[in-house]
C-alpha cells in the first residue's frame, strides 16, 4: 500500500469518526430536550385528606392532554372511593421537589377495561401531543417519565429509556388454578395487545406517559399493576419487565369526552 493510499484511509476513518461523534452528540442533545419538554407535562396524582395528613398522598403519575385542563392516568391510581363523611379529594400535583402546586381534580371518565382514567383540573398546564395509534414494532426506542418513588424524597421526575421488546397479550394462563383471579379470568376471555418493554418501571410509574424519544409524542401509558397482575402473577419471581397500554385507548377516552388533542 502506498503512502497516499494509507493516508487517504486514515483520513476517511477520521472523518467517519468525527461525523459519528457529531451525530451522536446531536441525538443526545435532542433527547435531553425532549425529556425537558415532556417533564413539563408530567404530574403526580395524589389524594388530599386534611384530617389524616397535612400533605398529599402520592398515588401515581399522570400527564396533561388537550387544552391543558385534562389529565390521563391509570384507573387503579384513582379507583379508591372517596369518603363522603370527610374532606377528601384527588389532586394533580405539578412541580419539583418541595416546590409544588396541587390542584383539585375531578374524575370525568374511567375505562376499567384498559385501566385508564380521565381527570379535569381548573388551571391549565402544558399538554403533551398524541402519537400515532398504530402499534410500534419491537425494536423501537421509547422512554417514560414519572415519579417511581412517589413523594418519598419529594417529587423528582425520573426518565427511563428502553426498547419495545414485544407486542403481547395482557394476560397469560396461570400455571396453577389457585393463581387465577376474577380479573385474570375476564382478561383471558378477551386479551388485549400491550407493549412489553425492557425498561423497569416501579409502582409510582403507573400512569406515566410512554413516548417517542425523537418527538415526545405519547404512544402509551405505563401500567405497573393492572397488566402485571394478569401476566406476572403466573411467575414465581416477577421480572423487571414493564408494560404499557397503547395510546389508541387514550384516544378513545379523549374522543368520547370531546377532548381535542
Amino acid at each position: 500500500m502506498s503512502y497516499f493510499s494509507h493516508y487517504s484511509n486514515v483520513m476517511l476513518i477520521f472523518i467517519f469518526l468525527t461525523f459519528s461523534s457529531i451525530i451522536n452528540a446531536k441525538t443526545t442533545s435532542s433527547f435531553i430536550n425532549v425529556i425537558s419538554e415532556v417533564t413539563d407535562s408530567v404530574v403526580a396524582i395524589g389524594m388530599y385528606t386534611p384530617l389524616e395528613s397535612e400533605g398529599n398522598q402520592v398515588l401515581g403519575t399522570g400527564f396533561v392532554m388537550g387544552d391543558g385542563k385534562w389529565v390521563v392516568t391509570n384507573y387503579h391510581v384513582v379507583s379508591k372511593i372517596l369518603d363522603p363523611q370527610i374532606v377528601q379529594h384527588y389532586v394533580v400535583i405539578h412541580g419539583q421537589g418541595r416546590e409544588i402546586i396541587a390542584q383539585k381534580a375531578e374524575i370525568i371518565d374511567i375505562d376499567p377495561v384498559h385501566d385508564l382514567a380521565l381527570l379535569k383540573i381548573d388551571s391549565k398546564l402544558k399538554p403533551l401531543k398524541v402519537g400515532n395509534s398504530t402499534l410500534l414494532k419491537p425494536g423501537n426506542e421509547v422512554a417514560f417519565t414519572g415519579f417511581p418513588l412517589g413523594a418519598a424524597i419529594g417529587l423528582y421526575p425520573a426518565t427511563h429509556k428502553g426498547l419495545i421488546s414485544a407486542i403481547t397479550p395482557d394476560a397469560i394462563p396461570a400455571r396453577n388454578a389457585d393463581q387465577l383471579t376474577v380479573s385474570m379470568l375476564k382478561r383471558l376471555k378477551k386479551p388485549e395487545l400491550v407493549y412489553q418493554l425492557d425498561a423497569t418501571a416501579f409502582p409510582g410509574n403507573s400512569g406515566s406517559p410512554l413516548y417517542n424519544i425523537e418527538t415526545g409524542r405519547v404512544i402509551g401509558v405505563i401500567n405497573k399493576v393492572f397488566v402485571s397482575q394478569g401476566k406476572e402473577a403466573a411467575l414465581s419471581s416477577p421480572s423487571g419487565i414493564s408494560y404499557a397500554i397503547p395510546v389508541k385507548h387514550v384516544i378513545e377516552i379523549l374522543n368520547k369526552n370531546n377532548v381535542l388533542y
